[in-house]
């Protein structure tokens, strides 16, 4: 009986070591080495140091303390500047263009880099743009060479990318792996994020170097790791190469990056939105705030509107749209297509500088412009049946700042004339010629404030 069975065990056994010889064979380290490729990508990617000045003071001070702790006391002659260790990509050789991150070369006194060849240069920041991450640097070199960039849109979980720069100053290292997720937000590392998640080992030092594709195409930016610690532990983030091109490109153009405003709130449909609105997927984007005097509002958007598109490119969740339209210059017409009742229509709009309807705002109402309001009603027992507008909040630097309006002020009288709610504030507001006299209530005590027209 025992020799009855072992001889099909044995029989499969054969099979499977056979099947195992095949894969072996069939993917050889040979067929699967990145040498050929890499060969033409490691000359675009370069070593950046950038003495950095030290802005933060509270950042200085506790350096200085540790210093001044390790050395018994004596804190003389600690330096207020440090040396970021970085890398940088090569993106046009003609010109010679590197890009890098923002972080990196932000607040810096001089960037020097080192080209894999051995060379030295003095690098000019063109511009950088903090709430991308992103910089543009330029080198006056010969004989350099460039990475092609890729689409970054094309990218898959699982793809296989390479990660090259400078971690902990060891020049020109490579590390491999696969792309572990996409459209990676909410990290609270940038402004903008739509980060591909790597597996490729990076580190300090990796940040502004390049993540290639098989073909040698420049697909992100390392920029980040997610860790306990400084080392690695297989989670890294890199900005796509779509949305760093972008940037790159207002770079060379403007020397700068001037966003445009929609002026709405989005929000991501989850499944019982979808359902709400009668939609057959949570692809998307719902509109729940359109911003008066904006863009969107003049343009026709309404609240309940679906974003499906934004010139072209489909909208998945509200992710898409705010790094979509964050990547669009000041007074770009923009193409926005959107479900309506679950009819599409399309719709232009043109990206205003916030600035603008700020002063639209502001010139509107000259004296209530930032301040939140709240009709107000309380039984006190200082001030007895208090009916008026309670101060919500106030802008930094409004008219009504400047003329001490603070949160938590009651507001009673209007140039002497009792106001018991917003409307009769207004009203009583827009019979001023200049000068609006405050009657309010703070804490157990009441003041008068003078707000003037020409402040604004």
């Amino acid at each position: 009986m025992q020799s009855i069975l072992r001889r099909p065990i044995r029989f499969f056994l054969f099979i499977f070591l056979c099947f195992l010889s095949t894969i072996s064979f069939s993917a050889s380290p040979v067929d699967a080495s990145l040498a050929p490729m890499l060969q033409t990508v490691l000359p675009a990617v370069v070593n950046i140091r950038a003495q950095i000045k030290i802005t933060d003071f509270n950042t200085l001070r506790e350096i200085q303390k540790q210093r001044a702790d390790a050395n018994e006391g004596n804190s003389d002659n600690i330096p207020d500047t440090f040396i970021s260790i970085a890398s940088g990509v090569i993106i046009d050789p003609k010109h010679g263009y590197i890009m890098t991150n923002a972080h990196v070369v932000s607040d810096a006194q001089t960037v020097a880099v080192t080209l894999s060849d051995g060379r030295h240069y003095t690098a000019k920041i063109i511009g950088l743009d903090k709430p991308s991450d992103i910089a543009l640097l330029q080198i006056k070199a010969k004989n350099l060479t460039g990475i092609l960039i890729g689409d970054s849109n094309k990218l898959k979980v699982g793809d296989f990318v390479a990660a090259i720069g400078n971690p902990f100053g060891l020049n020109q290292t490579v590390t491999s792996g696969i792309v572990s997720a996409l459209g990676r937000t909410q990290l609270g590392i940038e402004n903008y994020e739509n980060f591909i998640q790597i597996d490729a080992s990076i580190n300090p030092g990796n940040s502004g170097g390049a993540l290639v594709n098989m073909q040698g195409e420049l697909i992100g930016i390392n920029t980040a790791i997610l860790t306990p610690e400084r080392g690695n532990i297989g989670i890294g983030f890199a900005i796509p190469s779509n949305m760093a091109k972008s940037v790159m490109d207002q770079l060379i153009t403007y020397g700068n990056v001037k966003r445009g405003v929609l002026g709405i709130g989005a929000q991501d449909i989850t499944p019982e939105l979808a359902n709400a609105f009668h939609l057959s997927d949570t692809k998307g984007a719902a509109v729940a705030l359109v911003l008066p005097a904006s863009p969107a509002q003049q343009a026709g958007l309404m609240v309940g509107d679906i974003i499906t598109a934004v010139n072209g490119s489909p909208i998945k969740n509200a992710s898409d749209v705010v790094n979509t339209i964050g990547f669009l210059r000041v007074d770009s017409k923009t193409s926005i297509n959107i479900l309506r009742n679950n009819k599409p229509i399309t719709v232009t709009v043109t990206l205003s500088d916030p600035k603008k309807r700020k002063e639209i705002m502001e010139k509107a109402d000259p004296y209530l412009f930032g301040v939140s309001l709240k009709n107000f009603k309380l039984l006190s027992p200082i001030h007895g049946n208090v009916a008026g507008i309670l101060v919500v909040s106030v802008a930094p630097e409004s008219n009504a700042w400047n003329a001490d309006l603070r949160p938590g002020d009651v507001i009673t009288s209007v140039n002497q004339q009792k106001v018991t709610n917003i409307g009769e504030l207004k009203t009583a507001i827009a019979k001023t010629d200049k000068i609006v006299l405050l009657n309010v209530l703070r804490g157990p005590s009441a003041i008068f404030l003078v707000m003037n027209k020409e402040e604004t």
